[in-house]
């Protein structure tokens, strides 16, 4: 660390020197290589006195090994050349005079280290949990325990995660709202697909991931709990290299009459990455093909005009999705300090149901009424194409950079779905005519965005970091419905129901953010400043919204490490988190006809202030305290009834305010060489404040989440994981949910001298798994159970090939990341 600051310390006084000193200056430059001829390129050179071998200046090599010093003062130097893997070589002593202003030294050739590596003795390595000034890193490839599974897997041992598989989010800290990037960049995927993604992705390839539940001014103020950054391995050297992976599995589900069913789902990923000294070419190709079923129970007890009803639905839905995604770039090196890049990814989602729903509608004394039966026909097709350019220049080799981009992102929907309901009493006798519906969603989602940020090294290692933004959005959803005349046999347009509905969007961004120490304290404080303009249009219901709002987002962290052992982080920032694009939109989609969910053009954003106090230590037991209170709080799944109708439907809604009080504990415990155990533990308390019907809301509440693994090493090439999680009664917004939890076992073998690896996982084998929950307020009284194929056996083969040390993608956060994030997938 001294040398580093002693480096940064004198490289920042030769530029203010150099700013002081005639032009007429002297330069020196040449070419580094390996004892191959193989150029060297970000090799370490410094510009040392020859007298006492004082540091004078540093540069990096360049892609074709060249490096340069300018602005030289007259003197006796000579030029040091450092590479991990190479022996430290040094040029001989020159002079630089005004008859000599510029040299060109002979090619300096560096030894390679490699013989003598056995001789050199690790002394430290990074620990598996390293906490850092805003950020709790995961250093995966470090990790004994997080070898051989998936991303998703690494990232339930992380502090404070939880994996709700049931409705496939990832909560940080009991909040949800996080937003998952990749190496930098948001994955512009639902919380669906984000999940599958990172089930297919092998731990092998992951560096660290990075937890910041209190983001910098640096990032978008969007994200109600924070943000988890998964970062892959980066590679070393030119060549080609590329990965297959190959999976299948089966699911098991019984079905309403109690049938025991197998669902298969299997699934193929292509990478490729070719790398030379000016060009990255990087690629890659998902294919996904899954049947999967969901049942459902409902249970409602509805008053009117002093009449109690019950209605008990049953409800089977299979299904079959075929997903497809891609990505493809190029980084070109223009020079040693620019690089220009381009990026085109997106997908191909479609989802196909068709299920039934039985409905039995009692009286006060429990007799049934009548028996209506629905049949549903659904499909969804999304489509999704993002194009971005960047641009980065580096100053000096030292963080001194200024990087832009521009993205365009295009989503493209067109989701149908039909209801036939046959309406019959106790006996089975028709009542009343059949009821047929059917409806067309088409949407497209258009956002362009431009950022540019500037980061600038300062005295003492300290940086000044300064940012622009500036998204235009633009949603146009379309629902229309149509209604089947039975005696014409006719389809009629419904414009009771049908509704077209536009929203316009424009958020400029600007921030500055500061790090630095005060002494033995680290600080790192910003500022960051939205203003938000939007309107939303229903063209159907003649409805005009329009916001205007300027927003401040102050952050402030602090770290002291307190001796050897203990380190004590402080952090505070303020967020926001806007409404969904769907959700503002007012659409009505139908479960059956006592049964439906409807969007909400109200909607505010909500506001969250967050602390949080973590101590850290030996560098591996993490402890940390948060509280954070959330404003306009938001709940997706508002309960509301038209009791004359028998109608329940659930609908988005601002509900007061949510105090959030939460301990989160990370304990890793070696048992002995080959037996590992990672026990994660998150407990919180919950306060609710809001309003139904006009009547006070208030619920408090406390709950915990627990992860358990054992990894255990059978032998050189092969390993076994028993896992396990429970998650305790919790409420969200008006629902009480009951306890849930399940197990899984895991083994995997390397094959082809570690270049395979074959992978069988059985998860929840006793079918252990689902979600029960109830709502009570108001008029309300609704319950549900829900059930899936959690119970599941799959296989997955892993073979990589060509050269493992490739260079990869530069990592970088795209324009569209926060605005991306509020699209929401289909299923």
């Amino acid at each position: 660390m001294k040398t580093f600051v002693s480096f940064l310390f004198f490289a920042l006084y030769s530029v203010l020197v150099a700013t002081s000193q005639p032009i007429n200056r002297g330069t020196v430059r040449g070419t580094v290589q390996a004892t191959s001829g193989k150029v060297l390129e970000f090799t370490t050179m410094m510009l040392l006195k020859s007298t006492d071998s004082t540091l004078v200046k540093g540069v990096v090599s360049d892609v074709d090994g060249k490096y340069l010093f300018e602005n030289v003062g007259a003197g006796k130097y000579l030029v040091s050349a450092q590479q991990l893997g190479f022996r430290k070589t040094y040029s001989a002593p020159f002079t630089i005079n005004e008859a000599q202003p510029a040299l060109e030294l002979p090619t300096m050739t560096m030894t390679d280290e490699s013989k003598s590596l056995a001789e050199v003795n690790v002394v430290a390595k990074k620990p598996f949990i390293e906490q850092q000034v805003d950020r709790t890193v995961l250093n995966v490839e470090n990790s004994i325990v997080s070898s051989g599974n998936t991303a998703l897997e690494v990232l339930e041992k992380a502090p404070g995660v939880t994996i709700d598989r049931q409705n496939d989010q990832i909560q940080l800290k009991g909040k949800a709202g996080v937003i998952v990037y990749i190496d930098g960049k948001q994955t512009y995927l639902s919380q669906q697909e984000v999940s599958n993604l990172l089930k297919n992705t092998p731990s092998d390839n992951i560096a660290s991931i990075e937890i910041i539940t209190n983001p910098g001014s640096k990032y978008d103020a969007a994200g109600n709990s924070g943000i988890i950054n998964i970062k892959m391995k980066k590679n070393k050297n030119l060549g080609t290299n590329g990965s297959v992976i190959l999976n299948s599995g089966y699911g098991w589900v019984r079905d309403l009459n109690g049938n025991l069913l197998n669902r298969p789902k299997g699934g193929a990923t292509v990478n490729l990455n070719h790398r030379t000294s000016k060009v990255n070419l990087f690629g890659n190709y998902t294919y996904f093909n899954r049947t999967s079923n969901n049942s459902n129970e409902l249970g409602r007890v509805i008053t009117y005009n002093g009449q109690t009803n019950y209605f008990d639905q049953l409800s089977f839905r299979p299904s079959q999705s075929v997903n497809q995604s891609f990505k493809a770039g190029a980084d070109y090196f223009i020079s040693t300090k620019s690089t220009l890049g381009v990026m085109v990814n997106g997908f191909s989602n479609s989802w196909m149901s068709d299920g039934v729903n039985n409905t039995f509608i009692r009286d006060e004394n429990r007799r049934l009424i009548s028996q209506p039966v629905t049949q549903t026909d659904a499909n969804e097709l999304l489509k999704n194409l993002t194009s971005n350019l960047n641009y980065k220049y580096d100053f000096d080799g030292k963080g001194h950079e200024w990087t832009a981009d521009v993205d365009y992102v295009r989503y493209n929907g067109n989701n149908s779905n039909a209801l036939s309901t046959v309406y019959r009493n106790a006996e089975g006798a028709l009542i009343r005519p059949n009821q047929d519906v059917r409806n067309r969603m088409p949407s497209t989602i258009g956002i362009w965005a431009f950022k540019t940020d500037y980061v600038r090294p300062l005295k003492n290692g300290a940086k000044i970091e300064l940012g622009l933004k500036s998204s235009i959005v633009d949603t146009d959803n379309n629902t229309i419905y149509d209604t089947l005349r039975q005696e014409q046999q006719q389809w009629v347009f419904d414009a009771s129901r049908s509704n077209q509905f536009i929203y316009n969007e424009n958020i400029n961004a600007a921030y500055a953010n500061y790090a630095g120490n005060i002494r033995k304290l680290k600080v790192q404080a910003g500022l960051r400043a939205e203003h938000t303009h939007s309107i939303g249009n229903s063209i159907t219901m003649n409805q005009r919204i329009e916001r205007n709002y300027l927003n401040l987002f102050p952050t402030l962290f602090l770290s002291r490490k307190l001796d050897t052992n203990n380190v004590l982080n402080v952090s505070y920032s303020r967020r926001i988190q806007r409404p969904d694009y769907q959700n503002l939109n007012p659409f009505v989609f139908y479960l059956d006809p006592y049964t439906y969910q409807q969007g909400n053009p109200f909607l505010r954003p909500q506001y969250t202030n967050s602390i949080e106090l973590t101590h850290v230590y030996k560098d591996k037991i993490s402890t940390s305290l948060n509280v954070s209170r959330t404003t306009d709080f938001i709940n997706d799944e508002t309960p509301r009834q038209i009791p004359e109708k028998g109608i329940t439907y659930v609908t988005a809604e601002n509900l007061g305010s949510l105090d959030n009080i939460g301990l989160t504990v990370s304990l890793p415990i070696t048992i002995a060489k080959w037996w590992n155990v990672q026990t994660n533990l998150n407990g919180y308390y919950q306060h609710y404040q809001t309003f139904y019907s006009g009547s006070p809301y208030e619920v408090k509440f406390v709950a915990m989440n627990l992860y358990m693994s054992h990894n255990i090493t059978l032998s050189k090439t092969m390993s076994a994981e028993v896992s396990g999680w429970f998650n305790s009664a919790s409420q969200y917004g008006f629902y009480r949910a009951q306890p849930m939890g399940a197990f899984n076992i895991g083994v995997q073998k390397k094959l082809m001298d570690g270049k395979a690896n074959l992978k069988l996982n059985v998860n929840d084998p006793f079918w252990i798994n689902q979600f029960r929950g109830r709502a009570v307020v108001g008029d309300i009284d609704f319950r549900v159970k829900s059930r899936w194929e959690s119970r599941r056996i799959a296989l997955t083969f892993t073979y990589r090939f060509g050269n493992q040390n490739v260079k990869g993608a530069r990592e970088r956060n795209s324009a569209t990341s926060a605005e991306q994030n509020r699209m929401k997938g289909g299923n």
